[in-house]
C-alpha cells in the first residue's frame, strides 16, 4: 500500500507542476496531440469511457494503467473525483510507472 501511497504522490506533484490533464475530453485530446505520456484510469470507471480512452490509448501507443478509484484519483489532484488522467511529462510517467511496477513485483 505503501507505494501505491507514492504513486498517487507523484501523480499529485505532476499536478502540482502542471502536467495532468483531467477528464475524459482533455485526456483523448492530450493522447491525439502526442502530449500524453500515460493514461491512469480508475478501476471503477464506467464500460463507454474505458472503452473510449483504451482504443485511443492502442490506436497512439500510449501506455495506460488501471488504479485507484474515482474517488482516490481525484484526490490524488485535488478534485472530488477523476476517472481519467493523462500524465503529459515523461519524466513523470517513467516515475510513475516504476513505482507501480515496484507495487506490482512486491505483490501488493
Amino acid at each position: 500500500m505503501i507505494v501505491i501511497k507514492s504513486v498517487f504522490g507523484l501523480i499529485g506533484l505532476a499536478k502540482r507542476a502542471g502536467k495532468i490533464s483531467c477528464g475524459e475530453s482533455a485526456c483523448k485530446e492530450a493522447i491525439k496531440l502526442g502530449k500524453s505520456f500515460l493514461i491512469i484510469l480508475a478501476q471503477d470507471v464506467g464500460k463507454n469511457t474505458s472503452k473510449n480512452i483504451l482504443d485511443s490509448c492502442s490506436f497512439y501507443k500510449v501506455k495506460h494503467l488501471i488504479l485507484g478509484t474515482k474517488e482516490s484519483l481525484g484526490h490524488a489532484v485535488g478534485n472530488p473525483y477523476n476517472a481519467v488522467l493523462s500524465i503529459n511529462d515523461e519524466g513523470f510517467a517513467n516515475g510513475i510507472l516504476k513505482k507501480y511496477s515496484a507495487n506490482i513485483n512486491e505483490g501488493e
